[in-house]
This record gives structure tokens, sequence and C-alpha cells, in this order.
């Protein structure tokens, strides 16, 4: 299955907590089933990201390195 992302952040440059807020207050916009593609080169996010799916009931469906960045792929749940 292709995904076509539409819906995306860019959160280089932003420390913790914000990566996740800026995605939650994103992820709050989007309908049910939407796909929201994070990047961000915090190394905190590695743990807060995973973690804020789990806890807020969306599905995280990808997570891959870019270059000196993380990128995560989170289905609204």
């Amino acid at each position: 299955m292709s995904l076509i992302m539409n819906n995306t952040l860019d959160a280089r440059g932003l420390l913790c907590p914000l990566p996740v807020l800026k995605a939650r207050k994103r992820l709050m916009a989007l309908d049910h089933g939407d796909v929201l593609q994070v990047t961000t080169d915090d190394p905190a996010a590695i743990i807060d990201i995973p973690h804020f799916c789990a806890e807020a009931g969306h599905e995280l469906i990808a997570q891959a390195e870019d270059g000196d960045a993380m990128v995560w792929d989170i289905r609204k749940g």
C-alpha cells in the first residue's frame, strides 16, 4: 500500500517537547485515519513520538532515518 503524504510536519531544529506538541496540534485538525508525516532531528523524539502515539491512540505506521533526521508516519486514531 502506498501512502500519499499531503500532511507533513517539519520539526527539525525543535527540541522536546515541541515536536510532539506540534504533531498533536496538527493531528487534531486531521480526520480519523489521515496520516501525518513528522520529520525531526530531536534525539528525544525516538522515545517521545512512539510514546505519544501509544498514549493518544494513534498508529505509528512507519519510522525511518533520513540523514540526520528521523521520519515518522502517524495514522490518526
